[in-house]
């Protein structure tokens, strides 16, 4: 099982490793297998103005949904409902489960063939972990990498492999030989030592000649409290890299960066791990 954690911290749960997040509407979340399909499960939550919200969300739905009742999934209180739909000539059944806690509320769906089970749903819900009124965060912890961060992820490496291709006339690989070209970038004098941005997209476009190099380098999602960000693991192991903060803290702080060093030292960690 893999962990997700929603962004800002409403609620996390565990869903099945071979699964994915993949981009869906605004405020709800969904994830399925990408390679055998076996159901569609979406989840969205909800803040209210008071402490009972998310009780009160669940009688709303008691009360007002044709076939709901109420039963109980691992810890959770829920308003069960399902309905049958088709759809290019074939039959689909949607479960729901309405719960939540204090101002919170969760509403989970899961879409598979009629007649098959929902159980797989059933453990995710049973998972779950909201943030109610008085809890505090979550402790620093990294999880597959989330729609949202892809999304920081791909426009970083976007404006960098532009601003590369404009200034050096050179096309960007992932490979590392780009490593040079970055480095370039870094000391041509092109953008100022405030330029948030701009070092941290150069971090990115690092990142992903890491990626591409080095075999079981992969994107996270780190969640630190409050902050939310990309970053790098090798394997399972601690061995992590923080890209959007690899270059800006050394610029920032007049520190030379040498991006050839860098990557020899990362890999040499990693390699560490294997022996």
């Amino acid at each position: 099982m893999k962990k997700y954690i929603s962004p800002g911290s409403w609620f996390a749960f565990e869903y099945p490793d071979k699964w994915n997040e993949f981009e869906d509407t605004e405020d709800s979340f969904l994830f399925y297998n990408p390679d055998k399909w076996d159901g569609n499960f979406r989840i969205s939550a909800y803040r209210g103005q008071n402490c009972r919200y998310a009780e009160e969300a669940v009688e709303y739905e008691l009360k007002n949904t044709s076939g709901a009742r109420r039963v109980k999934v691992g810890k959770w209180p829920c308003a069960y409902s399902a309905e049958n739909f088709q759809e290019n000539g074939v039959r689909y059944t949607s479960h729901i489960w309405v719960t939540g806690k204090d101002d919170v509320c969760v509403e989970c769906s899961f879409v598979v063939p009629e007649g098959e089970s929902p159980k797989t749903a059933e453990m995710i819900v049973a998972s779950l972990q909201v943030r109610g009124t008085a809890d505090k965060l979550w402790g620093k912890v990294m999880i597959p990498v989330r729609v949202m961060e892809i999304s920081r992820i791909n426009e970083g490496y976007d404006w960098a492999v532009s601003a590369i291709k404009k200034q050096l006339a050179k096309d960007f690989t992932s490979g590392k030989a780009d490593v040079v070209n970055i480095q370039k970038m870094i000391d041509g004098g092109q953008f100022n030592s405030g330029q948030r941005q701009v070092w941290e997209d150069f971090g990115i476009a690092f990142a992903t000649i890491l990626v591409n190099e080095m075999d079981g380098m992969n994107w996270v999602t780190v969640v630190d409290g409050q902050k939310e960000y990309p970053a790098l693991r090798f394997n399972d192991t601690d061995v992590a890299v923080f890209p959007t903060r690899l270059i800006w803290d050394k610029v920032r702080n007049g520190l030379p960066c040498n991006l050839s060093k860098e990557y020899d030292r990362i890999r040499k960690e990693a390699e560490a791990t294997l022996e």
